[in-house]
């Protein structure tokens, strides 16, 4: 079953409070996503480490109900 764009960001809100997160769906079925999540806890993180954070937010999500996320993660002073 696709995931709502909504519950993408909820989830990633809850698991990095300060977050900006703007999510796009990239085919419009629900099953494909684009996300840019600008967070100050991203700060001295190599990039890997940002993006399993995101996944540790999405709580299990990515594979299963959540088939495809292409991320963008920064810090304030990157954006």
């Amino acid at each position: 079953m696709p995931m709502d764009a909504r519950e993408i960001e909820r989830l990633i809100r809850e698991g990095l409070p300060d977050a900006n997160v703007e999510i796009e769906d990239l085919r419009g079925d629900g099953d494909h996503f684009a996300a840019r999540v600008t967070s100050s806890a991203f700060a001295g993180k190599s990039r890997v480490q940002r993006h399993q954070m995101v996944y540790k937010a999405l709580k299990g999500r990515m594979g299963g109900e959540l088939h495809a996320l292409a991320l963008q993660t920064v810090t304030p002073d990157e954006t």
